[in-house]
């Protein structure tokens, strides 16, 4: 038994335990320090120094690099401590874009937060010159980036390095001329950024947002001519209700419903619908990979990010994915091809909005590849954030909504499809029918909990498909994946399948959700309200849900077949060595 170790906050013994800084000790404890650069899933970089303390004997240190010592005795507010923050705080505002009014992250700021919290009212500093001003990045399709609003804490290169090892955003200059950039100045939209958006969820300020379609799709839905039909991914309806007050995993799949019939969407649908289709067609390719043993392991092609990565850095390995559409846009075809014959709707004028977790996303909807008669399948996609912002200014009590259902046939779903938000979900769903589709036997127990969990981000597991072993890695960030790819071409990997998904934790801690960078167990209590949807669902295994069996039987015929090949399955493009362009 290890002795207690214990330090002193403000006067307070504090017990700690493997907390790698002063900051998570103080947060634990129940106290808090401000801070710009540090974030949880981050490595430390102390780059602002707004998260000092004052330790005896040791004077003012950065309480988010300095290792918690048995005995510490530190100050949170001192009068020299506070002087620190307030100075760092006018310094920053002298060379910040103060236009906050119509920022895009005005009221959710952090700088705009502290500056209220310390009283800034005067700045000692003048202002930066006309000419220090840079021009707006609106290259990307999903990310918008200002450099004029940078802080410099290098939470965005650290979450690009450490999250999907790519180093797309770098320091560059030295002294007052340093910016935060993408390699020799380029535009985002030139450069091989995946689209994830990891940066912008950890961006304490307007200097890294999310590229918004807001205003497209409000005149699309006021437009008389047009019926706009909606569709929302799994991972959205536990986290949309922290916009409004909810608790972080609490479904507000209902709610949500409720408010997009109010704010004007015709016919609103589900993409968990279209995951369980996902896994018809992938369980389906997987076993027939697996009978014949080429192309293996089989991919995941769920993540966009993750799709766009493989064809930029490993373009030899695309045989590997599976050819399955992501769930959203196997659904908008779906809805283009379906809805006009069942719902008497002019196909030239359906409009189809996806909400999504993902900014990525909005760079899927527009690969030409997912497009039909030069129209594209999904015409815009809409980041969670995006909606809850439709929601404000639509005036609508999101908290006071009466649960409301989706419309048919495309809006009944299985447990299968909803635990598709959370990394290991994809795989967990397909291992459910492709034991069944294998065996002709009922599986008792579809809980494969060894694929759950935020916060290791890869896990192998084991399973047996009566007598045929199967192995399945589970990865989140694309720098987990490199390593697979590495072992796979290096003739070590042993497992079968792969399933990727770019963010940390999965489509629950998306680029496009509300923001959780500063608290890390958001990510499973959100993975938890999917698990616990599954668990009420009266059907909880894709192959089960009532209207994919009737989708098969009136039009697809089976899965794989060439119908559905033609509406559900995709082709990937080789964008190696600098002849990458976006879409």
């Amino acid at each position: 038994m290890t002795d207690k170790k214990t330090l002193f906050i403000d006067g307070k013994e504090v017990e700690f335990t493997d907390e790698r800084n002063l900051l998570e000790v103080i947060r634990k404890a129940g106290m808090n320090v401000p801070t710009f650069c540090y974030r949880p899933d981050l490595t430390s970089f102390g780059a602002c120094r707004m998260c000092v303390v004052e330790v005896e004997g040791r004077g003012i240190q950065s309480s988010c690099t300095m290792p918690p010592e048995n005995g510490l005795k530190i100050h949170l507010n001192t009068e020299k401590t506070r002087r620190i923050r307030k100075t760092v705080l006018e310094l920053l505002l002298a060379n910040h874009d103060r236009n906050c009014l119509t920022c895009e992250k005005s009221g959710n700021c952090e700088l705009q937060q502290y500056a209220e919290e310390y009283g800034i009212r005067n700045i000692r500093y003048p202002d930066k010159e006309l000419d220090e001003y840079h021009l707006i990045d609106a290259s990307s399709p999903s990310i918008v980036r200002d450099p004029n609003k940078c802080i410099l804490c290098g939470a965005c290169v650290r979450a690009c390095t450490e999250f999907q090892g790519h180093s797309v955003l770098g320091f560059a200059n030295r002294g007052s001329k340093t910016v935060v950039q993408p390699m020799n100045g380029r535009p985002l939209g030139q450069v091989d950024c995946v689209n994830c958006g990891q940066c912008v969820a950890v961006c304490p300020t307007g200097a890294l947002t999310i590229k918004s379609d807001v205003e497209q799709v409000w005149s699309e839905i006021t437009n008389p001519d047009k019926k706009v039909v909606v569709q929302m991914a799994p991972a959205t309806r536990v986290a949309i209700g922290e916009m409004f007050g909810l608790e972080p995993g609490e479904n507000s799949i209902g709610k949500m419903n409720a408010a997009l019939r109010k704010i004007g969407f015709d016919l609103i649908f589900d993409t968990n619908f279209s995951a369980d289709l996902t896994i018809m067609e992938e369980a389906t390719e997987f076993l027939s990979r697996l009978k014949s043993g080429e192309n293996l392991p089989i991919f995941t092609s769920c993540c966009p990010a993750w799709i766009k990565y493989l064809e930029m850095e490993h373009p030899e390995m695309l045989n590997h994915l599976s050819s399955c559409k992501s769930p959203m846009s196997m659904l908008s075809p779906v809805l283009k091809t379906l809805v006009p014959e069942h719902f008497n709707i002019p196909q030239e004028n359906l409009v189809v909005v996806a909400i999504m977790p993902c900014t990525a996303k909005k760079y899927e909807c527009k690969r030409p590849e997912l497009t039909h008669n030069g129209r594209p399948d999904t015409d815009y996609v809409l980041t969670t954030q995006e909606l809850g912002r439709m929601i404000k200014e639509a005036g609508i009590n999101f908290s006071a909504l009466d649960p409301e259902t989706p419309d048919s046939p495309f809006g009944e779903y299985t447990g299968a499809g909803t635990i598709f938000g959370a990394s290991g979900g994809v795989a967990e769903a397909a291992v459910r029918t492709a034991y069944e589709f294998a065996t002709g036997e009922v599986l008792q127990d579809v809980d494969i909990k060894q694929m759950r969990g935020t916060s290791n981000r890869c896990k192998d597991i084991e399973l047996d498909l009566k007598g045929t072993k199967l192995a399945v890695r589970v990865v989140s960030t694309l720098k987990e994946a490199e390593k697979s790819l590495r072992e796979i071409k290096e003739g070590k990997a042993q497992f079968q399948m792969l399933e990727v998904m770019a963010c940390p934790g999965g489509c629950i801690n998306g680029g496009g959700q509300p923001r959780s960078c500063d608290n890390s167990k958001i990510k499973e209590e959100r993975a938890q309200g999917l698990y616990k949807e599954d668990e009420s669902l009266p059907y909880r295994k894709s192959h089960m849900n009532p209207s994919i069996q009737k989708l098969y039987q009136e039009y697809l015929e089976h899965p794989n077949s060439h119908k559905a090949h033609e509406l559900l399955h995709t082709i990937y493009t080789n964008r190696f060595a600098g002849s990458y362009k976006d879409v």
